[in-house]
């Protein structure tokens, strides 16, 4: 059967002589694995197509297996995301994350345009700490885990909410603060943030002003609420906190090492977890 989709690259890894399998996730068909024969040969016709976060237009055919690309068209590359190291860290943990964490059949419509509202964001010079945590909100909600913010998860009072308890899955008020369990004091300004986060969609995120300790503390939180309910060890997500705990590094003067494209010319490509 020849499938027609647009979907966006979120793994790929060499395969065989020269070739390339990707992981896409797409609108209509979920998460799916892809052939591309020949992408890692110099001056492939699909070589840029095959990169990682590469959002195109894939024909290929599918049987009860993998499916393998008949032809193929980019509509946006995302190089800035592969050419930055500290974007590509935030990329590679949204790609990464998307993949371990959904089933095909959770990665549906509305993720698909989160993702690639994310990559826009990062590669548009939006906030990337403020982007991924957006991004994180938003696949605990496509596996069921979104956490209750605006009441108290215990009581359903709607005041008083400064603190989260990642076990119960949300907020709580200062009465119903469990005993022995993890509870994080956020303060009311990352509480307030985190529920604007949570609502707010991706294809929409305007300019977010957040001082650094309003920011340490969403992270905090959005963070103990991904590994309470997402428990995956993550490469990306190791290399991404090490660079945020370094504040994040400049683009490098010189280009990395060039990589063939599609057309034959040349494109940067560091390294990254993930890929």
């Amino acid at each position: 059967m020849l499938i027609r989709v647009q979907g966006v690259i979120i793994r790929s890894m060499e395969y065989g002589e020269g070739g390339k399998i990707v992981t896409l996730l797409t609108e209509s068909q979920g998460k799916t694995g892809v052939l591309i024969r020949g992408a890692s040969k110099p001056r492939s016709r699909y070589g840029s197509l095959a990169l990682p976060f590469t959002y195109g237009e894939f024909v290929y055919y599918k049987g009860s297996g993998l499916g393998t690309l008949s032809s193929g068209e980019i509509i946006r590359p995302h190089r800035k995301l592969r050419e930055n190291i500290e974007l590509a860290a935030y990329a590679s943990y949204a790609a990464e994350l998307t993949d371990r964490a959904l089933q095909d059949e959770e990665a549906g419509s509305r993720i698909f345009g989160q993702l690639l509202a994310c990559f826009g964001a990062l590669e548009d010079g939006k906030d990337p700490q403020v982007t991924t945590h957006v991004y994180e909100l938003k696949i605990l909600q496509a596996t069921g885990y979104a956490p209750v913010l605006d009441r108290c998860v215990s009581c359903g009072r709607t005041d008083g909410l400064d603190a989260l308890a990642p076990a119960l899955g949300g907020a709580v008020c200062q009465a119903c603060r469990p005993d022995g369990r993890l509870v994080l004091r956020l303060g009311d300004k990352a509480m307030k943030l985190m529920r604007l986060l949570a609502a707010v969609d991706l294809r929409r995120l305007g300019e977010v002003n957040v001082g650094p300790e309003t920011k340490a503390a969403v992270r905090r939180g959005v963070r103990a609420l991904v590994d309470e309910h997402l428990p995956h060890r993550l490469k990306s997500r190791a290399f991404l906190e090490s660079l945020e705990a370094l504040g994040g590094l400049p683009v490098p003067d010189k280009p990395p090492a060039p990589e063939h494209g599609a057309d034959g010319r040349t494109e940067g490509r560091p390294r990254f977890p993930g890929s």
